[in-house]
Parts: C-alpha cells; structure tokens; sequence
C-alpha cells in the first residue's frame, strides 16, 4: 500500500516523503506488528542552533513511558540508523514511529499520548473502583465449554450468567488472556490451550478474556489499554468473589504478550490485601515495558506467585518482541530466550507449505507463540516435562555447567512448575526440541585432556556415542568452545532428544582428516620419535558425567588401562568405574 507522507496538512520542516515505503511484518501479541522501512530515513529532527537538537512537533508525544522524562521541551539527539531516541544519556528504542499503521494516523495518536500523558496511559489510582456500578464490562469473559472454539459468556452484575454457563464456585479458575490483535480474532492457540487444560483437570473453570476491541487497534493504543482491561479483569475477580464466595486466590491468569502484562495489572489493581493466586507471562510484551518499573509492567508483586516463559528476545532494529529483563519469580530463557529452534528464516518454505503466503508471518512470529506452545506441551505430556536449571547466562549454561537440582535451584516449566514465592527472580535455562514433545534430557561432560604437543594449541572435533539401558546414541557432536591447550578439563552440555535410560559406556572418537595427518608429520619432523616409542597426542583417562534431569553423577574410565592416548581418527572406548575423584573431594 503506498503512503503519502508527510500529509498535506502537516507543514513540518526537514521532512522527506519516503519513497517505496514497504512492509514487512513481525509477530507481536497474538498478530503482526508492522515496521515500515525507507529507502531514506526522513529526519525526525529539527536541528537547533546548538550542538544538540530539539525534539520535533512530530514527536512531540510520550512514548508510553510513565516514569521517564518527559520528551516535550527535552534536549534529545538522533542515534545512528534511526533506532533510538537518546534522552538523558539513556537509549530508547523507537516503536511507535517507525510503524506504517501509526505513521498513517500520527495526530490521533499524538492527541492521545502527548497532551496528558498520565490520563492517555492511566494510572492505579485512576483505575480503581471505576465499574463496580456498571453491567457490562468492555472485556468479555466468555467460560469455555469443552466443544472446539465454543465459549458461554459470563456477564459482570448478572448473576444468572453464572448459572446459565454453569460456573463452579468450588473449582479453581485459569483465564487465558489474548495480546495484542490486528486482525480482530480470536487466534487458534487460545483454543488449544483451553481444550488442554480441560482435558488435563477435569475439575477446572477455564475462561477466556477476551479484549479484542481494545487489543485491536494500533500497537501504542493497545498498549495503553491494558491498564484499563487489567482493572476490568480485577472487577470481576472481585464480583466473583463478593457474590459467589469464590476466592482469587484460586485464580491463575495466563497472559500472552501484551495479555501478560494485563494480567499484571489486574493483580495490582485488585483491591484488598490478598493477592490472585498465580499469573504466568508467556513471552511478555517487549517494546514500551522493556526498562520499565515493577509497576509498569507484569512483576512478582502481582500475585502470589509469578512465572514468566521468554522465547523472543532477540533484538531487531532496536527493539525485541518479548521482554528480556525477569518480571516474575521463576523466568524461563528456553535456549537461552532469543530464538527458538524450527524458527528460523530457513524454514519459511516448510511455513509456506503449512500456512500458504501468511506463512511468512508464521516464520516470524514463530518464537514468540513458543512460549505458548511450551506452556500447552507441560499439559499433554505429563510423563515429559521439562525442567530447567538455575544459572547466571546462556553460555555459562552451554558448558554444561548449570545442571544442579540442590536448594530448589531447578524447577519444570509450564503447568505443573513448582510454586516457590523468592525474594528475587531467579532466571532458569533449558534446551527444547523444535517441535512437541519439547523435553529434551540435559548432560554435562567434563573431560580432563593433556596435551602433549608443548606450546601448541590444537582445536580437533570430536564426537561421542553413548550406550543406555534403553536406548543408544550415536556419533553426537562435542561443542567445545575454546582450544585445547596443556593439562586441563574442558566441561560442556549435550541434550538427549530421548531418554536413554542409565549410562553404561561411553565411546569418544577424535574426528581425523587429511589435514591432521599433515600436523601430525610436521610434529614428527620437528620433534622426531624412534621406532616403538609412542607418538605424541592427547590423553585422555576418565570422563565425568552428569545426568541433570536425574542428577545422577558417574564417572567412566579408558577400557583400556595401558593406553589412554588419542590420535586422529581414533575412538576410545570407556566403562563405568569408581569415582575415586568425588571420594578425594569429600575428605
């Protein structure tokens, strides 16, 4: 769709019409968020006489961030690729301004968020106690009735509504609550969800919250309407329990997206001093939440207990989809949080193939609906959950270092998490497969190697193939991330897709080439060996491993006592022995 800008009635200087203005699109709540890119950026500013610039008319407007200074009257300057606003030393990542919807209807936005800040985003105390006097809410709240995509919906003040949709007091409530929305729908996963809790717990009320007319506008509209839905949802857990007797305690709010940062605000707007009993964020809004204090987004103080699953963390023009900063108790990074796998661009074909062209939506938006697709994962498969492992980043945890189960420093995503109110969140990481069952079983491999090649540090591939009790696993590749060098031990994590029961043999084979054979000849020239004397490699005498999902510590040694030494192409094969180590350490 071509776009006329600036409009006609605009008479700002300094602006270009960007030309061939062309849309691509990235999944953001439950739909598309729209970045529109030019073949020149326009300058938003006009400059000033000093060596900075001032904020122009144009953007004269709070970007939905209460608690920052205000951009009216602000000394600002423009960062390099039009990314960032800079205020106050502190980097802002342009959302709102690069998107088409919002370039197309810039004075109303600008009307709503500029003027009175405060009243355009709201604030806790403007929100309370605002519909307890009204018979319908703006959101509906419609009681799943265990038929595909069929709802009753429950009317706030009408009691009978509770009756008709048969409503139990004496159930525990799970709501789900939607994000952001383009196109105005109820998206299929939001089914799927309810269809797997209901399958799963019986004995459950399972409704859907559903907020499409607020959700489906533009991005900062929608944004700052989940202050006003979130008092919504609050007023109805208040009705339901002033009338039903039925306790908020008992209520789990899931909410994805922007649906999770809702959900936050209804925990902290419901009024009285106890608290809804769970919220799990599933990949919670990024852009204008990012940075933001507690009580601007979802945070551990909403509820009584906080988990929050993040799968799109990673960063495109200054901005990420899903939030990356903790904002519950227990915050899953499943790899690591950024991406996820099965969604890169590669498998836009096997999208396409699926979904037809909107499987380029697909493939963006991909990750970020991961997060729900992991959540409904732990209600099917009971028998594979999956846990995940306290640790301080993601490369500390690829080397397998993580894997510790003792003071509660691991817990299972989704459903069935242990719930566990801490002082401070604590961040957890896992490996997933690309596809369900998500569960993959987690190794840490420590190797101690002696490099005999004094002075030179070598950087060989291995593989290793692991015998099981049930079952076998070959030819799995070593990641080690630095070379081998002198007397040291290397540690790093390989993930199972199956469970292959206990360990019993471990074979570890030294990936040869030609090129090998050539260094192998060079060290013999520089460094000679006579006729029966061994040749210098590696050794390598015991292998520690341990089991994180069981936490069961082994540790296996060279078959052959008499020669622990490696080469090129070669595979040692080693067997369970006593951990004479672990005997050494407790003395």
């Amino acid at each position: 769709m071509d776009i006329v800008w600036p409009p006609a009635d605009y008479q700002w200087s300094q602006w270009q019409i960007c030309q061939d203005l062309g849309a691509t699109y990235l999944s953001l709540g439950d739909t598309e968020l729209a970045i529109s890119y030019c073949k020149q950026v326009p300058p938003v500013f006009e400059e000033s006489k000093g060596d900075n610039s001032q904020l122009s008319d144009a953007f004269d407007f709070e970007l939905g961030r209460k608690k920052i200074d205000r951009f009216n009257n602000t000394v600002v300057k423009q960062s390099a690729k039009f990314s960032h606003l800079t205020v106050a030393n502190r980097a802002y990542p342009i959302y709102a301004v690069i998107t088409e919807p919002f370039l197309t209807h810039t004075r109303e936005i600008k009307q709503n968020l500029a003027h009175s800040p405060k009243e355009a985003l709201g604030s806790q105390s403007q929100h309370t106690g605002t519909k307890k006097d009204q018979q319908n809410l703006e959101t509906k709240f419609r009681l799943y009735t265990d038929r595909s995509e069929e709802s009753c919906q429950i009317f706030f003040n009408q009691l009978e509504t509770l009756d008709q949709c048969r409503f139990n007091a004496s159930l525990p409530l799970v709501m789900i609550v939607h994000g952001w929305s383009v196109d105005g729908m109820l998206e299929g996963w939001i089914w799927k969800m309810a269809a797997a809790l209901k399958s799963q717990h019986k004995q459950i009320n399972v409704i859907i919250a559903d907020w499409l007319t607020y959700a489906h506008q533009h991005y900062p509209i929608a944004v700052q309407n989940t202050r006003y839905i979130g008092q919504e949802i609050a007023d109805f857990l208040e009705w339901l329990e002033e009338s039903i007797q039925f306790s908020r305690s008992n209520a789990h709010l899931i909410g994805y997206s922007l649906g999770a940062h809702v959900s936050g605000f209804a925990g902290s707007y419901i009024s009285g001093t106890n608290k809804i009993g769970r919220i799990t964020g599933l990949d919670p809004a990024g852009p204008l939440f990012e940075g933001m204090s507690p009580t601007d987004r979802l945070s551990p103080d909403d509820a009584n207990f906080v988990d929050a699953i993040h799968t799109f963390t990673k960063q495109h023009m200054g901005l990420s989809v899903g939030i990356k900063q903790p904002v519950a108790h227990f915050d899953f990074y499943p790899n690591g949080g950024t991406f996820q796998p099965g969604c890169h661009i590669m498998h836009v074909y096997n999208h396409i193939a699926q979904y037809g062209i909107t499987g380029i939506t697909q493939t963006v938006k991909c990750a970020h609906e991961r997060s729900v697709h992991l959540f409904i994962d732990s209600l099917l498969h009971n028998d594979k959950q999956s846990t995940a492992y306290w640790c301080n980043d993601i490369n500390t945890f690829n080397k397998g270092m993580c894997l510790s189960c003792r003071k509660n420093r691991c817990n299972t995503l989704g459903y069935n998490i242990r719930e566990e109110r801490l002082p401070k969140s604590r961040q957890l990481f896992l490996k997933t497969r690309a596809h369900m069952p998500f569960k993959v079983y987690h190794y840490q491999f420590k190797i101690h190697f002696i490099n005999e090649i004094q002075g030179k540090q070598i950087d060989p591939t291995f593989t290793i193939s692991l015998t099981g009790t049930k079952e076998d696993a070959k030819n799995l590749p070593i990641p080690l991330v630095e070379d081998i060098n002198g007397n040291k031990t290397y540690s790093f994590l390989i993930t199972l897709d199956t469970d292959i029961g206990e360990l019993i043999m471990i074979k570890f084979k030294w990936e040869g080439t030609a090129v090998w054979e050539n260094i192998w000849d060079t060290v013999q020239t520089i460094i000679p060996w006579t006729k029966g004397t061994r040749r210098p490699g590696l050794i390598v005498k015991t292998i520690r491993v341990k089991a994180g999902e069981t936490q069961q510590k082994m540790t296996f040694c060279s078959q052959s006592i008499d020669n622990v030494h490696l080469h090129p192409a070669q595979e040692k094969t080693f067997v369970r022995c006593e951990d004479r180590f672990r005997r050494e350490n407790r003395k």
